[in-house]
């Protein structure tokens, strides 16, 4: 009996002793998962070219792209901005920033001594005077001033567009923590108040995502610093007051590490801070409040409200805005301004805005519009997205989407799938119902209203060939008929065949489908361009053409106002692009709208005012974004030139050289930049862009005055453009230069 409670307590023994070994292996293992998910990063692009070179936390929101959570997420893949100029600090000179030398933390002043020698004289003391700077960026010796910090509180204001009312905005900054921000929603209307807390929800991320390009760490995007290394004399808070900021495996996902980070700080650990001393921000509560008291209206028209008033006050460490609008789009521009009044001073690593401001802005034209191409190459829903960012900030509205054209039909009909299986690149390259409704909900939040266009009855060839083999009869003439030159404009040919009732029945079903997705709409394109007599000539020579094409568009129009519904606000204007037919009686002034987009000089500019049609001005010789790369092939013209560049786009004003009357004004929309993409795919896409799409924006929103026979930029325009662009980088667009480097550190010195 004893030697049995003898095993019985060996075998317990044993038992405890495996338990503390199976212990011991289950936390080694859990240490190495976390190591594991720390070293690791993750190999699914979220597009067909390597995202990882943009913020595609702007794009996305959160992790799981929901917008709701787009305030709280942070990822590592921003791209590098601007290196920290360590060898350069800024001085206000005459309402310009100065680029001065900056070593070993001393400013180096020309216009004396070298004050490097003089440090090293001075026993390494800096001598008086040594780093000052003129109201708005000065600093104590030893601070460098950087660049952005200097122009954001030197000379003009720099907002993009231009404020079009009276405005006026102080120099002085305050340092504040974007935890301290905090919005009040105040309206009637839920709709309203869900979708003002989503655009400031984006407005955080982005803010985040402006700080991780700046190379900004966890503990400094938070306001806080690790609990074991609070510096002496900042004030220790009990230990009730610690708090974990950041866990696990998610760190790797969200958090930008900044150069030279120490390789155990950050990733794969949970963390505890404490608040950073309050002597370094200025303010301990940053309040938002938003009104929109009048319209809870959020589907835009041709004639809501856009018009926001901003002001901005600091008082007792409180910093307040507060942005008035009559619709939920107003408040929205004024989150955007407000966006552009804060920035990453890259020394201090602390966030910084303007105190003081009042603005009252309101567009001058309604419509302010970008016209995309995915037909000709196809664009990732990542890569619209990052076009929907410009956009907003850029305060244009209007995304006009040219889905389909005679190379490719990449949209899959719930009705008619067969359209994109004959007519998609691949079985990849398409667009889904799930994915048209996404993008139009990221836009919406955006105060972006989506526009879709499926061309018709020209450029619509490849995915209609497949009537026959359904019973449908010939959908499309001409589908990729040679020599191509006799058919239509550029190869491939097609074009819907107007004597086939089931072309129609196609159409509304494809409008009926878009509209419930992106509607209501008040404007619709329909296409209506380039179409090719001699194509339905070759089929209906008994018939006349101009009659043919007038028969298309009323019975295209007639069906979508079938695909409108009973109960359904029909489009009150259909869009249709300028050409020798345009100005046939047959289409109303009253129900159609025209997109001209040929040259600023054309006759068809004055004939259709005289006419009385409304217009949306594209004109190809200022904003058609696609010119100046050369013929993309061997025959025919295949491009239009020189390059568009953004002073271009900036300067064309053409409701100014066609003297138009008050009266006639009333006829322009508004305008929009269109990027063909015959040479344009996703890699060059931010490029090609912005921030030409944005000198459109200016134009449309504040229109400014000029001199009428000056060829050039204002140098104002110069640095605010040059600084709204710094700005689209930092939100993960690509966004090509617009001059030397040298030229955006030494102010005015190369326009």
């Amino acid at each position: 009996m004893k030697n049995m409670f003898k095993k019985i307590a060996l075998t317990r023994s044993a038992l405890k002793k495996a338990i503390v070994v199976v212990s011991v292996c289950a936390l080694a293992s859990f240490l190495l998962l976390l190591y594991w998910n720390d070293s690791s990063e993750s190999t699914k692009p979220s597009s067909t070219m390597a995202m990882g070179i943009y913020n595609t936390h702007i794009v996305d929101g959160s992790l799981d792209g929901s917008p709701m959570s787009a305030g709280d997420s942070v990822r590592d893949s921003a791209i590098p901005v601007n290196p920290i100029e360590r060898l350069w600090t800024y001085r206000c000179v005459n309402n310009r920033c100065v680029r001065h030398h900056f070593v070993d933390g001393v400013e180096e002043d020309f216009d004396t001594n070298n004050a490097h020698q003089q440090q090293q004289q001075h026993g390494g003391q800096a001598p008086a005077g040594a780093g000052s700077a003129n109201a708005g960026s000065s600093s104590s010796p030893g601070k460098r001033i950087p660049y952005l910090t200097c122009t954001m509180t030197c000379g003009p204001i720099n907002i993009w567009p231009q404020p079009t009312g009276a405005t006026t905005i102080g120099s002085k900054t305050s340092r504040f923590r974007l935890s301290d921000m905090h919005v009040k929603i105040v309206t009637k209307f839920e709709p309203v108040d869900k979708l003002l807390h989503d655009a400031y929800d984006v407005l955080r991320a982005e803010v985040r995502a402006a700080m991780v390009s700046h190379g900004a760490t966890l503990e400094e995007i938070e306001g806080a610093v690790p609990a074991a290394s609070v510096p002496a004399g900042v004030q220790q808070l009990p230990r009730a007051e610690e708090r974990p900021l950041a866990t696990e495996v998610n760190d790797a996902a969200t958090v930008g590490k900044s150069a030279g980070a120490p390789e155990s700080s950050g990733v794969g650990k949970i963390h505890f801070f404490k608040l950073v001393s309050d002597k370094r921000y200025d303010v301990d509560a940053f309040e938002v409040n938003v009104h929109v008291e009048k319209s809870g209206d959020t589907h835009l028209t041709l004639h809501t409200d856009e018009s926001y008033n901003m002001t901005v006050t600091h008082s007792a460490r409180v910093l307040i805005v507060k942005i008035t609008a009559n619709t939920f789009f107003g408040a929205k521009h004024g989150l955007t301004t407000l966006q552009q009044l804060i920035w990453f001073d890259d020394e201090e690593r602390t966030l910084k805005v303007l105190n003081k401001a009042s603005i009252e802005d309101v567009p001058k034209f309604n419509y302010r519009g970008l016209m995309l191409d995915t037909s000709r190459h196809y664009f990732t829903v990542d890569a619209i997205k990052r076009t929907l960012v410009g956009m907003s900030h850029s305060k244009l509205n209007r995304f006009h989407w040219h889905i389909t054209d005679s190379q490719s039909f990449p949209f899959v009909s719930r009705h008619y799938p067969q359209l994109a299986r004959y007519g998609a690149y691949s079985e990849r390259e398409v667009y889904t119902t799930d994915d048209v409704r996404e993008l139009t909900a990221f836009a919406k939040i955006r105060g972006i209203q989506i526009i879709p266009e499926i061309d018709a009855p020209a450029h619509a060839g490849n995915g209609w060939d497949w009537g026959p083999k359904h019973g449908l009869g010939e959908l499309s003439l001409c589908i990729n008929q040679q020599p191509w030159s006799n058919y239509c404009g550029e190869p491939p040919c097609g074009q819907l065949n107007p004597k086939n009732n089931n072309t129609y029945l196609i159409l509304q079903k494809l409008y009926e489908e878009l509209l419930e997705i992106v509607g209501p709409l008040d404007y619709f394109h329909i296409g209506g361009d380039e179409v090719n007599l001699e194509c339905w000539q070759q089929h209906f020579n008994d018939s006349d053409m101009r009659t043919l094409w007038c028969d298309f568009m009323l019975q295209a129009y007639h069906r979508l106002q079938l695909a409108s519904g009973q109960n359904a606000t029909a489009p009150r204007l259909v869009g249709v692009w300028s050409s020798g037919l345009t100005s046939a009686p047959c289409l109303s002034k009253n129900t159609f709208a025209v997109q001209v987009w040929g040259g600023s000089k054309w006759p068809e500019n004055f004939q259709l005012i005289n006419s009385g049609y409304s217009l949306v001005i594209s004109h190809v010789d200022a904003w058609y974004l696609d010119c100046g790369f050369g013929s993309w092939r061997s025959t025919g013209d295949g491009a239009c030139s020189p390059y568009r560049n953004w002073q271009t786009v900036y300067k064309h004003r053409p409701w100014e050289e066609m003297k138009l009357t008050t009266l006639q004004m009333r006829q322009i929309l508004g305008g929009e930049a269109c990027m063909w993409t015959e040479q344009v795919d996703e890699s060059i896409l931010d490029a090609r862009l912005w921030p030409r799409a944005s000198a459109l924006a200016e134009r449309l929103w504040t229109d400014p005055t000029e001199e009428r026979y000056s060829e050039s930029v204002p140098l104002e325009v110069y640095n605010r453009m040059s600084v709204f662009r710094n700005h689209l980088l930092e939100l993960g667009l690509r966004a090509e230069p617009i001059f030397p480097k040298y030229c955006a550190q030494n102010q005015d010195e190369c326009v």
